[in-house]
């Protein structure tokens, strides 16, 4: 169910279907270790909801692959950031195109950490203009208690680790160097830091985590969990009304 590949005549239909319900895969394009290519955040997001869409039906739109990617500064080449504004207004245009489209829940699907702030100013942006319009942030690491435990397991700031070499290893092998992985390990040097410093302050390869420890087996098996419980959310979203029937621009009576 990709909306890419739905005519006009039929994406009225899909989206009656499913509650109006759309989703928007939002990546980055950044170094991510001598070890795995730099897509790894948009491969991922549109590999996830991809899946999702197939199991709900609701059409997805064309991955964003590219992201709030400042943090990783200048010291390895691969990394095309764009600016948080650009970002916000870029996210809320696109809801404006979806809102015109018909499009009343937009489900945004993060897998890029630092993506997380601009993400939610255009949620604030696109709910306050539209008020049949519902917005949902999702970051794709924090889906579930089981999914975040995966992902935090080797780094508090994990990045290239193993979780996200495991999930490129079982969906995207063509992404990884199985041959750069057992020496691409870097440990955690964040832990009772005051400031948030750059990656090339706190990591020596762009990695932060075990990649060496990274499985196709473990990747697909945690790569069906994320399916299954971003799923969930979704499903959940579809029947969700808003607890009072309030508009936005009421005056108080």
């Amino acid at each position: 169910m990709l909306w890419a590949e739905r005519t006009w005549a039929e994406l009225p239909g899909d989206l009656a279907a499913v509650s109006h319900a759309a989703i928007l895969p939002v990546g980055a394009t950044e170094q991510h270790g001598p070890h795995m290519g730099c897509g790894m955040d948009s491969v991922l997001a549109e590999r996830l909801c991809a899946a999702v869409a197939a199991r709900t039906q609701v059409p997805m739109l064309p991955v964003l692959p590219y992201g709030c990617s400042l943090g990783h500064s200048r010291r390895w080449p691969g990394t095309i950031p764009v600016q948080p504004a650009t970002l916000i207004a870029l996210v809320t245009e696109l809801g404006e195109g979806a809102y015109h489209s018909g499009v009343r829940r937009l489900f945004i699907v993060n897998s890029h950490v630092t993506n997380a702030a601009p993400l939610r100013c255009a949620l604030e942006t696109l709910r306050a203009a539209h008020d049949d319009l519902m917005v949902a942030l999702f970051n794709s690491a924090e889906l579930s208690p089981r999914v975040r435990d995966f992902h935090f397991a080797d780094a508090r700031d994990w990045h290239a680790n193993d979780a996200e070499t495991s999930l490129m290893l079982a969906v995207a092998p063509e992404m990884v160097r199985p041959d750069q992985m057992a020496d691409a390990d870097d440990p955690d040097r964040t832990q009772g830091l005051v400031f948030a410093h750059p990656v090339n302050r706190t990591s020596r390869n762009g990695v932060t985590g075990l990649p060496s420890a990274a499985t196709a087996s473990k990747g697909q098996r945690w790569f069906e969990w994320m399916v299954e419980d971003l799923s969930g959310l979704i499903a959940r979203g579809l029947r969700e009304t808003p607890p009072l029937d309030r508009s936005y621009f009421e005056a108080v009576e």
